[in-house]
């Protein structure tokens, strides 16, 4: 212990000292950059493959319920002579809402709240297309008896399986934002140990110099450069990687959680538009919400609306399809208010073909906002996948890189010790 000690208090010791003390902070700062680096990248691949794949299905499966459920209605007031696309559309419908289901039930098991909404959705939905077939069956026998059951359906649809989708929208999206943060924290504790690192470099490089006066030692400068080079690639190749996984969220995921929310509430329209008059006389509650949604459609708060959605789109593709929504809603609007003046003038046929009617009908118009809001959100989703890839990009070889580097710094840092060292012998 007593050889230890004085060995410590010689110069030689010293050097041999400050060489493992400087090897092991170069060692720690590549660990912890690489693991820091590593963790980013992570969460930034769960953003372009996992969470925001999930959140948008989420958001399919919201709208494939609330279109299947106008798309029953819409043939339900059809009579007997439903039309075969009508039909057709309800049926792919129903399919790729049990399909998105499967998905989702697979990729959400760490995910209690996406599960419990999944499961309430698998339950209610065979319950849901088997009222839609007693209300068909019965519509073809011109028994009014149908029109009860297609008002079971809806409640059914409204009550449970629409509120059980929005939640599990609403979890997956905040999985979404979890990743995003996750993925776009700087790495604080690494730009810590390599400043730290630098700082005990700078401090081995003056002590070297005051006691032999010379200025340059090669290995600690070579330490040196390796430390400042990982420290630059790691807050310049972060910045950038927060830099387009930010755009990808600003100019794709909030645009198109903006459409998703407008999209929804068009559908919903159109469905309480139909069921007005499935309810023959009785659906003034339908009508109320009929206005409800139209009015989140054209809004521009921050959880959706046309306004909110224009103001997010950044270029004239992502604008012009949105500018094309505008119009056809307003025009919807326009010839709903003209249906609804013949349904309430006793004018029933007339209301109904001006609702489900092949020209010049609100069916037509809300066709319209829902192939525009389908060009707007392909549009933003390629925005989104474009710019989080690049994000992603800059996180590439930053691990390795960084510890390659490190550990050659580390080398470096004791052969420089190791020649002053060599002066002793």
């Amino acid at each position: 212990m007593h050889r230890i000690r004085a060995a410590a208090t010689t110069e030689p010791g010293r050097l041999r000292s400050i060489g493992a003390v400087l090897a092991a902070l170069l060692v720690l700062f590549g660990a912890v950059t690489a693991w820091q680096v590593a963790d980013r990248k992570d969460s930034a691949v769960a953003v372009v493959d996992h969470s925001q794949p999930l959140s948008a299905d989420a958001a399919r499966v919201y709208r494939s319920l609330a279109d299947a459920n106008t798309s029953a209605a819409s043939g339900f007031l059809a009579g007997g002579d439903e039309p075969r696309a009508v039909r057709q559309r309800y049926e792919k419908d129903i399919r790729d809402s049990a399909e998105l289901l499967a998905t989702a039930a697979a990729n959400s098991d760490n995910s209690r709240s996406a599960q419990r909404q999944i499961a309430i959705l698998n339950r209610g939905l065979p319950v849901y297309t088997g009222l839609v077939e007693s209300a068909r069956a019965n519509n073809r026998q011109g028994l009014p008896l149908g029109g009860a059951y297609l008002r079971y359906a809806d409640d059914k649809m409204r009550g449970e399986l629409l509120p059980a989708a929005r939640k599990l929208y609403t979890a997956e999206t905040a999985r979404l934002d979890s990743d995003y943060g996750d993925a776009k924290s700087w790495p604080f504790l690494a730009i810590g140990v390599g400043v730290l690192a630098l700082g005990a470099l700078g401090w081995a490089q003056r002590r070297n110099y005051r006691r032999t006066n010379r200025v340059f030692n090669q290995g600690l400068l070579g330490a040196t450069a390796a430390t400042v080079a990982v420290l630059v690639w790691l807050v310049g190749g972060h910045a950038l990687a927060r830099s387009g996984l930010g755009e990808s969220e600003e100019t794709g995921a909030r645009s198109l959680q903006a459409l998703n929310e407008t999209w929804i509430s068009a559908l919903q329209a159109r469905g309480d538009e139909n069921m007005t008059l499935v309810a023959r006389g009785g659906g003034a509650a339908y009508e109320d919400s009929y206005k409800k949604q139209m009015a989140a459609v054209t809004g521009s708060g921050k959880a959706g609306g046309l306004a909110h959605a224009l103001s997010l789109a950044d270029d004239p593709a992502g604008r012009s399809a949105v500018q094309a929504a505008e119009k056809s809603v307003t025009t919807w609007k326009e010839r709903h208010a003209e249906a609804r003046g013949k349904d309430n003038g006793g004018n029933y046929d007339e209301a109904v073909d001006m609702v489900i009617g092949a020209e010049k009908s609100t069916g037509e118009s809300f066709d319209k906002v829902d192939d525009s809001l389908d060009k707007a959100s392909g549009h933003e989703q390629g925005q989104f996948e474009s710019a989080a890839n690049d994000g992603l990009g800059w996180f590439s070889g930053l691990s390795i890189g960084a510890m390659v580097l490190a550990v050659l710094g580390a080398a470096a840092a004791v052969l420089g010790i190791g020649r002053r060292l060599a002066e002793y012998r």
